[in-house]
């Protein structure tokens, strides 16, 4: 539930394919027993108190995804030829003004809690320029250094989940940024920091692990049939 004073708005990116899954559909539309993966994306953002919701899409699954994400009011629009570009055109097709939260996430991460959404959210009303969320690494590290490979200390490490936010006016303006220097980043936060804007971290959460493989759909189902027990 949205507790502040401004627009909270979304950006979901669910123009992926899902080769990786073995799917022969767009990753986002791959069902989690029995609910597209966007769908219980997109749900979890609006119980985080988004209000809204434009995801990006590939061309010719527009149908399916309407289907899918019925009755949430999510509006579509196709994604580009990179996840860079295709949250920049999800970004364009907002119609909030400049100082309301956008949050930009996964439709992978479709398990993400209601409360990591609200702890990014509430980091930019306090003034964060942007929030991500983030774990602690676990397993052990290395980098693979000419013909060998060195330790990398895991104490100073993180592991970057999604929803990431930011002002929607700040945002835009960096990914016209990159647009404009041919410049291609990872991800959100890494955007803004081309433009010399501070990242702050947020607690994330094991939940909001990004479903790849098949693999990840067996350890998702188990983590919903945990939280009907809870």
């Amino acid at each position: 539930m949205n507790t502040h004073n401004v627009p909270v708005v979304t950006v979901v990116v669910a123009a992926g394919s899902g080769s990786r899954l073995g799917a022969r559909l767009p990753k986002a539309l791959v069902e989690l027993d029995s609910v597209a993966l966007v769908r219980r994306a997109v749900d979890a953002l609006l119980d985080g108190g988004v209000s809204e919701v434009v995801v990006t899409v590939p061309v010719g699954h527009e149908e399916a995804f309407r289907e899918a994400l019925a009755g949430t009011g999510s509006r579509l629009v196709h994604g580009g030829a990179t996840r860079q570009e295709s949250v920049r055109l999800g970004l364009a097709a907002l119609a909030a003004p400049d100082d309301a939260v956008v949050l930009v996430h996964d439709a992978a991460r479709a398990l993400v809690p209601p409360e990591v959404v609200q702890r990014v959210t509430s980091a930019i009303v306090d003034g964060a320029d942007v929030a991500v969320p983030v774990l602690p690494v676990v397993d052990s590290i290395r980098s693979v250094v000419g013909g060998g490979s060195e330790v990398v200390d895991r104490a100073m490490l993180r592991a970057v989940q999604t929803p990431q936010g930011a002002r929607l006016g700040l945002l835009r303006e960096a990914h016209e940024w990159l647009r404009r220097d041919g410049v291609e980043v990872t991800d959100d936060a890494a955007a803004c920091e081309y433009r010399g804007h501070r990242v702050a971290l947020v607690p994330g959460h094991r939940d909001a692990m990004k479903i790849t493989e098949p693999v990840d759909l067996v350890f998702a189902s188990a983590l919903l049939a945990e939280r009907k027990n809870r």
